[in-house]
């Protein structure tokens, strides 16, 4: 974090900092990414030494932005913040599965009052095969006719789960989550069960 203010501030570069929510291991980390989101200000990120050397790196530049403004610790220093704000940006990628975001929501209200929230929806069938397509069009699975019903029975075998999970949500009140990362999981699971197979075929063969 220090690193990323550093460069933000003193080079002035634009970061965009991505994390998951299975990075974040201690949640005393949270509190961090919650002032960072809320204000910019991290409490304790840097010693006062370090500070006084920031805001005195930042001194002609402050100047240079900021013609007729007194130059004090004080001026320089919110420089030093606006700088944060507009360089470093968070993107967090957390699953909404479970109680764990609407916990950490409560506990830091940066992550909803501070953020922009993208809720990614279900993808449509054609995105569903045009990805399968991509994945499979690589494997030798026979004759074209049967690469196309195997490329054509991914999407469909997805969308009987999703289906499916609604009833099992009415019945069992139990909720089956089908997400993207799911249906990558399962061309890849079925690619390795293919490969595992087609290995084993041929040894067999061979001996």
């Amino acid at each position: 974090m220090q690193e990323f203010y550093k460069r933000a501030t003193l080079r002035n570069e634009g970061l965009l900092w991505l994390m998951t929510d299975g990075q974040i291991i201690d949640e005393k980390f949270m509190v961090y990414i919650n002032d960072l989101l809320s204000s910019g200000e991290v409490s304790g990120l840097f010693p006062d030494d370090e500070i006084d050397n920031i805001v005195a790196a930042l001194t002609n530049p402050f100047k240079n932005d900021n013609p007729g403004v007194n130059v004090d610790k004080d001026n320089v220093y919110k420089y030093y913040v606006t700088r944060i704000k507009k360089n470093l940006h968070m993107s967090l990628c957390f699953s909404p599965v479970g109680e764990n975001l609407r916990i950490k929501a409560r506990k830091f209200p940066g992550l909803v009052n501070c953020t922009v929230i993208d809720w990614f929806q279900k993808w449509p069938t054609e995105a569903l095969r045009s990805v399968s397509k991509k994945f499979l069009d690589e494997m030798d699975l026979g004759t074209q006719e049967v690469k196309d019903s195997i490329i054509e029975f991914m999407p469909f075998s997805f969308d009987v789960v999703q289906k499916q999970s609604t009833e099992i949500y009415k019945s069992e009140k139990r909720n089956i989550y089908t997400t993207p990362k799911s249906f990558l999981e399962l061309i890849k699971l079925y690619k390795n069960k293919v490969n595992v197979k087609k290995t084993a075929i041929e040894d067999d063969r061979d001996r």
